[in-house]
């Protein structure tokens, strides 16, 4: 897998929030809109980048018994600067988000990463896994954030969109039914956009192309890559 590939699986193919279904209480909490969603989801790649890059430099330090208690250790130092900075210059984000930024310290994507990846990878490979995964999670946070603002308050990042139209916003997207709702049709548009790419790959597999004795099997093996 090259460099590339590492940042962008994140992204999609294995986004934490729509793909791998990781981290859904602060998605669902935090995700009442844009700005929310975004400072929530850079504030978790902050961490989760750091903490990867200092978990792949002492991955051959760490006694494999308390590996876990170690990656919490270094997660919660970094989840602890990040509010920090928040309290300083950014307080009403910090008031909005509330208890969810020390919640980083236990979030399942970023022990998550620790534990698969960078405990068995190198620092700079680490170090784009967790910006990969930390954009996915942000844009997805992100995503969510502006369709519940947006149709249950009528404002994109707290910008009135039709207040004045005379059109009332649907409110129930400012609740937790409406978080479900807009979180099951992301997961469902991300699976079609998955499947549809899937069945594009089998259409044009080597399997059965006449031509697959001359190119040597190329296709298959570049998909295999991929």
């Amino acid at each position: 897998m090259n460099k590339l590939q590492i940042v962008t699986k994140g992204i999609i193919k294995e986004n934490p929030v729509l793909v791998l279904l990781l981290g859904t209480c602060p998605t669902l909490a935090t995700s009442t809109s844009a700005i929310n969603g975004l400072g929530m989801g850079v504030s978790t790649m902050a961490v989760l980048t750091c903490a990867n890059i200092v978990i792949a430099l002492l991955r051959n330090i760490i006694p494999d018994k308390v590996r876990i208690p170690c990656y919490v250790v270094v997660i919660a130092g970094f989840v602890t600067i990040v509010q920090f900075l928040l309290q300083a210059y950014l307080p009403s984000l910090n008031d909005a988000l509330g208890l969810y930024i020390p919640l980083i310290v236990v979030n399942c994507i970023i022990l998550g990463r620790a534990e698969m990846f960078a405990s068995k990878n190198t620092v700079l490979d680490s170090a784009l896994d967790g910006i990969g995964m930390g954009i996915g999670f942000t844009l997805a946070l992100g995503a969510m954030g502006l369709i519940r603002e947006f149709l249950g308050n009528g404002t994109a990042f707290n910008i009135p969109i039709y207040a004045d139209t005379g059109i009332s916003p649907i409110t129930i997207f400012m609740l937790a039914p409406g978080g479900f709702f807009v979180f099951a049709l992301l997961v469902a548009g991300v699976n079609r956009i998955m499947k549809d790419k899937s069945k594009r790959r089998k259409e044009f597999s080597c399997k059965g192309c006449m031509l697959a004795s001359t190119c040597g099997g190329a296709c298959d093996r570049k998909e295999a890559d991929e």
